[in-house]
C-alpha cells in the first residue's frame, strides 16, 4: 500500500508540474458521506461513513484526470459476530463533465487498489468503479459543491467486495 501512495503522490505532481497556463485547472476536494454494502457485503454488514481527499486535473475538452484517496468504515449487521470492517483506497480515474457553466454533471471511471481489512485481517486488492455526480457553483470564488456516487468493486481472492459510496463535499481551484 505504501508503494501505491508513493506513485499516486508521483501522478500528482507530474500532473502539478506539466500544467501550462492555458484553460487547463486543478481542482482539490474533500467530502464525507454514506458507504452502502452492495450484494454478499450487505448481507453482513450495514451502512457507514465514508470521507475522501482527491484533485483533478481539467483539460478543455471536459475530460479530467482524477487521483483521489477514501477511507470508510462499516460494521456488523443485526445478527452477525461482532466486527469492523476498514476500507482505505486509492484511485485514478478519468472524468468527463458535461457543460460549460452552472450546474455540471460528470461521469467517471476509474481502477486503484483498496486495502480491507476486517478486524485484524486484511488484505490490499484490484480494484474498480464507475459512477457519476453532479458539481454546483459557489459564489464567484471557483469553489464548488459536489455530489457524487460510484459503484465500486474490490476484486479478491475470495471473491468480491462492492459498495456504493455516497459522497458531498466542496472542491475548489479554476
Amino acid at each position: 500500500m505504501k508503494r501505491f501512495g508513493l506513485v499516486l503522490l508521483a501522478v500528482m505532481a507530474l500532473v502539478v508540474a506539466a500544467r501550462p497556463a492555458s484553460a487547463q485547472s486543478i481542482r482539490w476536494g474533500l467530502g464525507a458521506g454514506v458507504l452502502m454494502p452492495m450484494s454478499d457485503y450487505s448481507d453482513v454488514d450495514k451502512m457507514g461513513f465514508v470521507g475522501a481527499l482527491g484533485g483533478t486535473y481539467n483539460l478543455p475538452t471536459g475530460l479530467g484526470i482524477r487521483a483521489d484517496v477514501s477511507y470508510g468504515t462499516t460494521s456488523e449487521a443485526d445478527g452477525i459476530p461482532a466486527h469492523t470492517t476498514k476500507i482505505l483506497g486509492g484511485m485514478a480515474s478519468l472524468v468527463y463533465q458535461f457543460g460549460a457553466a452552472g450546474p455540471k454533471p460528470y461521469v467517471t471511471g476509474g481502477l486503484g487498489f483498496t486495502n480491507v481489512k476486517v478486524d485484524d485481517a486484511g488484505s490490499t486488492e484490484f480494484t474498480y468503479a464507475l459512477g457519476a455526480g453532479v458539481s454546483f457553483p459557489l459564489g464567484t470564488g471557483g469553489n464548488r459543491l459536489f455530489a457524487e456516487s460510484r459503484y465500486t468493486t474490490v476484486s479478491g481472492d475470495g471473491g468480491s467486495l462492492k459498495y456504493v459510496p455516497i459522497v458531498v463535499g466542496i472542491s475548489f481551484g479554476k
